[in-house]
């Protein structure tokens, strides 16, 4: 029997996943860090990659014809599985811009340890005013999970997380979206209705 091996509460009930608000404060914080800092944080904005494979990331990972990042996916029981994708216009331009700056020194697009990617993207939550269980790459990747699976068929958004079943990707599917919010608001409406009946009566 499947056994779901997410959870997006910590024991005290916090969310571990940034609602659209946090995400909006978050990338547009972004915007003030260095361009390497800031391309790192996007990447993981617009992807919601782990932050191990965004950190591991080559310049031949970036498919600029195709519009895509190309990633390694990590957590498989074996290695070269990749997938990829979609990237905006501008981040990809940028990321063009970065890469040509940055010339042959490495092949690798960052220069910094992974640790300092981890204290890199607390900065930015810090500063958007994002704290707690959530204020991490992996709170940013459940984010963009849960804003992914309330607009975009749940087989795609299996793919761009990497996971290896479907059931990993449908619990994005139980937080509250706009849709579900909706709905509760048309409830609320329909008691209200009715408590002004009965206090009426």
């Amino acid at each position: 029997m499947y056994k779901p091996t997410i959870s997006l509460h910590d024991r005290n009930g916090q969310r571990k996943y940034l609602n659209q608000t946090e995400r909006l404060r978050f990338l547009e914080c972004t915007k003030k860090r260095p361009v390497h800092v800031r391309l790192f944080c996007q990447l993981l904005y617009y992807t919601g990659a782990r932050i191990a494979e965004i950190h591991n990331l080559s310049e031949s990972n970036l498919d600029f014809s195709n519009k895509t990042v190309v990633l390694e996916t990590l957590k498989k029981r074996k290695r070269g599985i990749y997938r990829e994708i979609p990237l905006p216009d501008f981040l990809l331009n940028d990321l063009k811009s970065y890469v040509q700056f940055k010339g042959k020194k490495s092949q690798y697009l960052w220069q910094f340890s992974l640790r300092s990617a981890s204290r890199h993207v607390k900065t930015v939550m810090l500063e958007a005013g994002i704290w707690g269980a959530r204020a991490c790459a992996r709170g940013l990747r459940h984010g963009f999970a849960v804003r992914a699976a309330d607009k975009a068929p749940i087989t795609t958004v299996k793919k761009w997380l990497g996971h290896s079943r479907l059931e990993t990707t449908a619990i994005y599917l139980d937080v509250i979206g706009s849709e579900e919010r909706e709905i509760a608001k048309r409830v609320w409406e329909i008691e209200k209705g009715e408590y002004a009946n009965v206090i009426c009566q």
